[in-house]
């Protein structure tokens, strides 16, 4: 689920909830939760529809490499996390469906366009993003090398060692996001041992994540995203095929849930303390969540809106 442009209205609105991820030691969390197909989308194919040729192999050592760069930047002490979008719920798969067509036509129409310049070939194999998909050979191939990439990085790293590692894969229903809340929700639920300065951090680039770590309640909570810049698209798009596999390249940022709730406390505990029913932060994180989902909801019609 996405709300458009809520990240840039967030971060203009209250800049200081963003920071770079960058220096050694600038964060350290205890739990860190992966949404494995923002990860899986970046390292397989580009987001301007056009044609790539990566193989397997390729594609599946990017993703290795982006899970290793992002532990190094979140540095958990105790958890790791890997959740993979397993089948939606029903009314998440007809908005599935028509993106899924949308994607075809635009592979075809890009595939025509490289054909006529030259660039590519009619029995040249491109990858369909539309693969990446609970239940397709696809996915069971990379369910399978996760797996073995796992164990390979418990027997060999020390810092993966001392972790509890949990993977659930494309098999589990649910998406990734609501796999990883669903799992701290467990953590708590009837947990006298559970505690309660867990540092929590999730990888991902969906807005919703952000309203996901709002209403989990939980006081230390932040997100670990890549830069997005809101200048337009760069000039050169002449990329190789390095460029959306290559981290080094690639910058990070934090993203404080913490400050953000002390922004909307300041904000709303001035205009409602004269309000009969008093004030509660926590009430009125769930009520601008909730107004927040009408503007943008896969599972109901968005308001319009410039």
């Amino acid at each position: 689920m996405g709300v458009p442009k809520f990240y840039r209205w967030l971060s203009e609105r209250y800049p200081l909830i963003s920071r770079y991820a960058e220096g050694p030691g600038l964060c350290q969390c205890d739990n860190l939760y992966l949404d494995m197909n923002g990860i899986i989308h970046k390292c397989s194919h580009p987001n301007d529809n056009r044609l790539t040729d990566l193989s397997e192999e390729e594609m599946f050592n990017a993703i290795f490499a982006y899970i290793d760069k992002l532990v190094q930047l979140a540095q958990p002490q105790k958890m790791l996390f890997m959740g993979v979008d397993g089948v939606a719920p029903r009314a998440k798969m007809n908005q599935q469906r028509s993106r899924r067509f949308r994607s075809a036509k635009a592979l075809k129409e890009a595939k025509e366009l490289a054909i006529k310049k030259g660039e590519a070939t009619k029995d040249g194999q491109y990858f369909d993003s539309n693969c990446i998909t609970p239940g397709t050979p696809f996915m069971d191939r990379l369910n399978t090398k996760l797996k073995y990439y796992i164990q390979k990085k418990v027997n060999e790293d020390l810092s993966w060692r001392k972790l509890k590692i949990v993977y659930s894969g494309h098999e589990v229903p649910g998406e990734g996001e609501h796999k990883i809340m669903q799992y701290i929700r467990n953590l708590k639920h009837d947990n006298p041992e559970y505690e309660p300065n867990l540092r929590h951090c999730i990888y991902g680039l969906d807005a919703d994540l952000i309203f996901l770590a709002l209403v989990s309640h939980e006081p230390h909570f932040f997100l670990l995203r890549e830069e997005v810049l809101f200048r337009g698209p760069p000039s050169d798009k002449r990329k190789t095929r390095e460029a959306w596999s290559n981290t080094s390249t690639q910058r990070f940022q934090f993203l404080y849930i913490s400050l953000l709730r002390e922004y909307l406390h300041l904000e709303f505990s001035v205009a409602l303390k004269s309000m009969p029913f008093g004030y509660n932060l926590e009430r009125v994180i769930d009520d601008f969540v909730f107004v927040c989902f009408l503007a943008g909801n896969d599972f109901i019609p968005g308001l319009p809106s410039e």
